[in-house]
């Protein structure tokens, strides 16, 4: 099985090239922001940071694919990286320090596209996460100083901590009581939203999360951190890895209450 390290040390030098684009531009007075036609925004500094990683892998690895959430897809084969330049768009426009550049490689296989590699770059909160498949998951500053991330063993739904980005998207996909039903049944509920929820619970600081509304590119590289951390990843609807749309993360332990609950309609 390929060991996927010199991936990984590339996606380092990537998310290296780009928290310095980003936080250059961190709080700038002139910072340029439009509105996307799904009423969404997206910065300069979001444009800059996905064709800096782009120039960067077509200089390194000619052959593969690239998916990126301004710029599309380009390329094919049987792999593609995965590029989400500032997940987390509404907190980097307003100040907000809780953003994040996302950067995976998946590999084709026999159940479709997965992730292998795997960074998570939060410059303005210094934190950095990472993993690469069979190799585990870590956090820290640089891959020679990391620490090793363990899910939580958190087993009872009363005593778990459960996080959530925002009450819109459920009540509008028809699942706030299941929902709510769930924030009643654990111990404590934040809304830390975007990629952090996922990063904690790699970290077993809390023991799920979940999201209605998502794209590949917001769930590749949080997707593998979590599963090499010793957690489950998947969507809604059970599938394992990043391909539905929607993503629900657990220490393993209490995923099908986690899914029991958001799957609930009436």
């Amino acid at each position: 099985m390929p060991d996927y390290l010199d991936d990984l040390r590339l996606a380092h030098v990537l998310a290296d090239a780009a928290d310095a684009g980003t936080m250059d531009r961190f709080k700038a007075l002139d910072l340029k922001v439009e509105t996307k036609p799904d009423m969404t925004p997206v910065s300069e500094a979001d444009k800059a940071a996905e064709e800096l990683i782009r120039g960067q892998l077509q200089r390194a690895r000619p052959r593969d694919a690239i998916l990126g959430e301004e710029y599309g897809v380009e390329g094919t084969g049987p792999r593609r990286w995965v590029i989400d330049p500032i997940d987390g768009t509404k907190n980097y426009v307003r100040g907000v320090p809780v953003w994040a550049t996302l950067i995976s490689l998946m590999e084709a296989g026999e159940t479709g596209f997965q992730p292998v590699v795997g960074v998570v770059s939060a410059p303005a909160l210094g934190r950095r996460w990472w993993a690469a498949k069979g190799h585990g998951a870590y956090s820290g500053r640089s891959l020679s100083a990391a620490t090793r991330l363990h899910v939580s063993r958190v087993s009872d739904l009363s005593d778990a901590s459960f996080a959530y980005s925002s009450l819109g998207g459920w009540e509008e996909r028809g699942r706030l009581n299941g929902f709510l039903d769930l924030t009643r049944a654990v111990w404590r509920t934040r809304a830390y939203g975007d990629f952090w929820p996922y990063m904690m619970v790699a970290e077993g600081s809390i023991d799920m999360c979940a999201e209605p509304d998502l794209s590949l590119w917001d769930m590749a590289a949080t997707a593998i951190v979590v599963t090499e951390a010793g957690g489950t990843f998947t969507g809604l609807d059970g599938r394992p890895g990043p391909h539905s749309g929607n993503a629900a993360a657990s220490n393993g332990l209490l995923h099908d209450e986690l899914l029991d609950h958001l799957n609930q309609r009436y």
